[in-house]
């Protein structure tokens, strides 16, 4: 699979946040601040790279020869919850600094759905999900769906690091643009909530032009 490919989908036109809207919940939730919105970006990339290079070989190797795909969403959100419960300990452990710079952001990822979507995508569920009664269009999925069947470990990982940098670069952007809109004097009923998702809206439309590559 081209690289490059793999990156511009990532980051830009397959956004899991502004053209898939996974992880909606943290990218208006935590993103007041730069700082906090950063942490939160850091904390999904890290998950994100670690449930591709966990959940890959296991649904490669175990459940697809075994013919148990349709446990797949059971196992990724166990596999999940036990790599956040990991990472938090051996950060604590090791990295006392860093465990308190993510303070939250750690265990809030356990619930985002973005990191569960991206291990779907590597891992091409979409096919197989369909025998266990479940229907993903390749829209939805965005344009990898159709080429990851030749997707190898190493894609698999380098597509979780460019999603989770693209999380971090939406939700980053979001609070930039939060800071600027909350200086701004706009009528009343714009001001707050209303005027971040006019702010979404806009980022997602400007992503928008790189699905026309």
């Amino acid at each position: 699979m081209d690289v490059f490919a793999i990156i511009i989908a990532a980051l830009f036109a397959d956004n899991f946040v502004l053209s898939q809207f996974l992880g909606i919940c943290p990218f208006l939730g935590v993103s007041k601040k730069i700082s906090s919105a950063a942490g939160m970006g850091i904390a999904v990339t890290a998950v994100m790279v670690i449930t591709c290079a966990v959940c890959y070989p296991i649904y490669t190797f175990l459940l697809a020869p075994m013919g148990l795909q349709y446990l797949n969403i059971l196992v990724f959100i166990l596999l999940i919850a036990s790599l956040v419960q990991i990472l938090e300990m051996v950060l604590k452990r090791f990295s006392p600094g860093l465990y308190s710079a993510m303070g939250i952001y750690l265990p809030l990822v356990t619930t985002n759905c973005a990191i569960l979507g991206v291990a779907k995508i590597v891992t091409n569920v979409a096919a197989s999900a369909a025998d266990a009664g479940f229907v993903f269009s390749d829209v939805f999925f965005g344009q990898l769906v159709s080429v990851n069947m030749a997707m190898g470990y190493g894609e698999a990982v380098l597509s979780g690091l460019f999603y989770g940098l693209g999380f971090t670069l939406a939700i980053v952007l979001l609070a930039g643009l939060r800071i600027k809109t909350d200086k701004l004097h706009v009528a009343k009923a714009l001001r707050g909530f209303p005027m971040t998702m006019l702010a979404a809206c806009f980022m997602a439309m400007a992503f928008y032009v790189f699905t026309l590559m």
